[in-house]
């Protein structure tokens, strides 16, 4: 300890975006918007898929889950955005901002990991097209679904970890409506080197 007199931080402060009331509200409406059309169209892509029996090949298999994925890539950010939007700063816990960085994070990993699935899929549907059947099971496609949800909300665990194990206590807001790496470390008081 070097004698100073320092409170740790329990909480962030999101400053969000512009001052301007009628700027943000026109933010709030837009995102607002979007992220309900963006829940309605993935919702729909989820319903036809399971109950259209036609459509349940590897292919539409793959589509339906990455928009299981991205109903919840943008649930882990938007809500706390539009609160952004209609208030001038919105605090979050920092165990609650640890949390949103990890759904954040393995929603995008998982999100990697589906795509990189679902090209070898493509690939193997365009290379070997009278294999693709023997070699893209229904067993098989469901395996590399199952496997990209695991490896990515196994990929950002150690950063996680290693996140929660700083300390915080300088100022406590972030500029941005979210919590990311790198404004993170900007109000971490310890060692962000490892």
């Amino acid at each position: 300890m070097d004698g100073t007199n320092q409170t740790t931080v329990t909480e962030f402060i999101f400053l969000g975006f512009s001052a301007v009331l009628y700027l943000r509200l026109t933010l709030f409406v837009v995102f607002l918007t979007v992220y309900v059309l963006s829940l309605m169209g993935n919702s729909l892509i989820i319903f036809i898929v399971l109950t259209d029996i036609t459509l349940q090949t590897p292919m539409y298999i793959f589509l339906g889950n990455l928009s299981f994925l991205e109903i919840w890539y943008t649930t882990a950010t938007v809500p706390k955005l539009l609160a952004t939007c209609l208030a001038q700063a919105v605090t979050i816990s920092v165990s609650g901002c640890l949390t949103q960085y990890y759904f954040f994070f393995s929603m995008g990993a998982t999100e990697c990991i589906l795509l990189a699935a679902m090209a070898y899929d493509r690939y193997l549907a365009i290379c070997s097209p009278l294999r693709y059947s023997l070699l893209m099971s229904l067993q098989v496609c469901l395996r590399f679904s199952a496997g990209s949800w695991i490896g990515g909300f196994i990929a950002p665990l150690l950063p996680t970890i290693l996140i929660s194990r700083l300390n915080f206590c300088g100022p406590q807001k972030i500029n941005h409506f979210f919590c990311d790496s790198d404004p993170i470390f900007k109000l971490s008081c310890s060692d962000t080197f490892l």
